[in-house]
């Protein structure tokens, strides 16, 4: 047994059941361990962002995670942006990066990095194997700290470890850094009740596994009991959402329309949310998005089990009649006729939460356009709603890769800005080579418009033609019925909405991967 059969044992052993890779020349010997394996699926990704998305994608679908299989320090820094969202996210990944062996370091051959840097600022633990007796223990140390922060786990694999004789695989301890949440905090929950029981205005803010269904129905109980109101941040890695669960905004992505959105609060119930700030720094605004003379409660950190928190809460009103008596939307069954003509901004967006199937996966990086989905897709099929989280751009369609890869019974929709979605649009080509059941739609506006607005908010006033210079895409125009199919993808245009009507519809009878490139009027 070589040192890879032992990292692939190790590995499975910990519950790892996928790899997404882009290996080299030091991961050789790993690739063909996992080749040998029938229960560790390995998926190929032509670009280390895509490796790192999809692993994403998978991890907050299945609460568990993935590997990736990275080539040294450029293969680990060709994926640090989605790691960056992973890691917001808290998403658990085990990242395997290759190195040279140990011996041929300190000969300073081309691919020679500092990978420890590289790797430090985008993962909650950082291993390197020392030695083949080292290999299980390092390997599942990592799995169980993925798990258990959770977040990006990073394991540095010189590559001689990957070919000599290992000691054979003891099974895990998945103990080791599997620590208990604290408790909820007695004083601090004493102090959200008394706050829902005032006539002050609160709000519950809820992030993370707060999200999911079961939680999100409690606290929507707790709301409805109380007379609060329901928040989630503007990033959410996994959402809940749809006819029969509780309608949830978040805060506006614009600083002064957030400001005003939160400044209707005296006081503020933190349950697994961090406190909301700026996106960025703008002249003239602030970076906190809160009133200063605004009450917080942090009852549950982010990371922390949200699920106890909501729980304890939720026992001091039991027996509490409803204050509003507004249930969870419900699906809108009488269809009104659809939205014909132009294929505007509004118009998609009623198109796809009009047509949105049951239990769909929808992956958001759409940025700038479509923004009335969100409040239109309340009255939807029952849905989960993934978006980008650290606000590094590329992730829609990798995203999508990982999460139809962890729920193939289910349909993906990846709503893609034709800007951000160039970053990665190599992970198409995984999605036909895996025949994974995802249909992204690019909403065509073929400028960065979120620069601009930025522009605007910002106070500058560039001439014309530098505007157009620095973030139009039409000369030339980005074909992406063309791009797709030179990936593998079947694809099709809409310009009208009655086209998308047909386009759309025809792609959810089918399955495997397709691509709408949505032109916006």
């Amino acid at each position: 047994m070589n040192g890879s059969d032992v990292i692939c044992e190790t590995l499975i052993a910990s519950g790892v059941e996928v790899c997404f890779a882009n290996p080299g020349t030091s991961e050789l010997h790993l690739v063909a361990g996992m080749e040998r394996r029938a229960d560790l699926r390995c998926v190929l990704g032509l670009f280390e962002g895509v490796v790192t998305g999809a692993a994403d994608g998978y991890g907050r679908m299945t609460d568990k995670p993935a590997a990736t299989l990275l080539h040294l320090g450029p293969g680990l820094g060709n994926g640090l942006a989605n790691l960056h969202n992973a890691r917001r996210a808290r998403t658990p990944i085990v990242n395997i990066v290759g190195d040279h062996a140990t011996h041929h370091l300190p000969f300073n051959a081309p691919l020679t990095s500092d990978i420890e840097s590289l790797a430090r600022p985008m993962s909650n633990w950082y291993g390197r194997i020392g030695s083949v007796h080292d290999i299980a223990s390092s390997v599942s140390d990592a799995c169980r700290a993925a798990r258990s922060l959770p977040g990006v786990a990073t394991l540095v694999v010189p590559a001689e470890v990957t070919w000599g004789d290992a000691d054979p695989v003891q099974p895990p301890s998945l103990t080791r850094f599997a620590d208990s949440p604290p408790p909820p905090d007695r004083e601090k929950e004493q102090r959200a009740v008394a706050l829902l029981r005032s006539d002050r205005k609160t709000a519950l803010f809820l992030g993370g596994r707060a999200l999911r269904q079961e939680t999100l129905a409690l606290a929507s109980e707790i709301a409805r009991k109380t007379g609060a109101s329901l928040l989630a941040p503007f990033a959410n890695a996994r959402m809940a959402r749809g006819a029969g669960r509780p309608a949830v905004p978040r805060v506006a992505y614009a600083t002064d329309l957030a400001v005003a959105q939160l400044g209707q609060f005296d006081a503020i119930v933190m349950i697994g949310a961090e406190r909301p700030v700026a996106f960025f720094a703008h002249p003239g605004m602030p970076s906190r998005l809160l009133r200063d003379d605004c009450e917080v409660i942090e009852l549950c950190e982010p990371g922390g089990d949200v699920a106890a928190a909501i729980e304890g809460l939720a026992e001091y009103f039991a027996s509490a009649r409803l204050v509003l008596d507004e249930p969870p939307p419900a699906r809108r069954r009488d269809q009104p006729h659809l939205p014909l003509g132009p294929l505007t901004n509004e118009a998609l967006a009623e198109l796809i939460a009009r047509l949105l199937p049951d239990n769909a996966i929808v992956c958001d990086e759409a940025l700038s356009s479509v923004t009335q989905l969100f409040s239109k897709s309340y009255d939807a099929a029952p849905h989960d709603w993934l978006q980008i989280t650290g606000g590094s751009i590329g992730i829609g369609i990798p995203l999508a890769t990982g999460a139809a890869i962890a729920c193939s019974d289910r349909k993906v929709i990846t709503l893609q800005a034709d800007g951000s979605g160039m970053y990665t649009l190599q992970g198409l080509w995984t999605q036909a080579h895996e025949n994974l059941d995802a249909i992204t739609i690019v909403l065509a506006n073929r400028k960065y418009a979120l620069l601009i607005d930025e522009m605007r908010r910002m106070g500058v006033k560039p001439p014309e033609h530098q505007t157009r210079g620095s973030f139009d895409l039409t000369d030339p125009i980005l074909d992406w019925v063309s791009l797709a199919k030179g990936m593998g993808v079947e694809a099709a245009r809409a310009s009208t909405a009655e086209e998308f009507i047909k386009v759309f519809v025809g792609a959810l009878k089918r399955r495997g991967p397709f691509l709408i490139e949505a032109v916006l009027s």
